[in-house]
């Protein structure tokens, strides 16, 4: 087992920052997937941002530019640096773990994120 606890959260304005953080009750250093999804009211969550072992990223098309993922293995701790945010970014967002080897993934309780027009 994982607890993932997300925190960060908050209202802000647009084209204002916020940064979320992650942190896992284990070891997340090796062979594990770090991951960002969000989900807003009335739609599915989706996959936002992601980084690998090897610090390979991948983000949402909306995102990039924007969002920059990151991790500190020492401190068993993922990073969302969010910028120039849009009302549309508004969701509940949550941090996953996922072990390819063996397919196990974990989830966060989530963090709101809300961002005024």
């Amino acid at each position: 087992q994982v607890q993932l606890v997300e925190s960060g959260g908050g209202l802000v304005q647009a084209g204002g920052s916020l940064r979320l953080s992650c942190v896992a009750s284990r070891s997340i250093s090796s062979n594990v997937v770090l991951g960002w999804y969000r989900q807003a009211p009335g739609n599915q969550r989706e996959l936002v941002a992601q980084i690998t072992t090897s610090g390979t990223t991948n983000y949402v098309d909306h995102v990039k530019g924007r969002f920059t993922i990151s991790r500190d293995n020492a401190k068993n701790t993922v990073y969302l640096q969010m910028n120039t945010l849009k009302p549309e970014d508004t969701a509940v967002y949550y941090c996953t773990t996922f072990w390819p080897l063996s397919g196990l993934r974990y989830w966060g309780k989530g963090t709101l994120v809300t961002v005024s027009s």
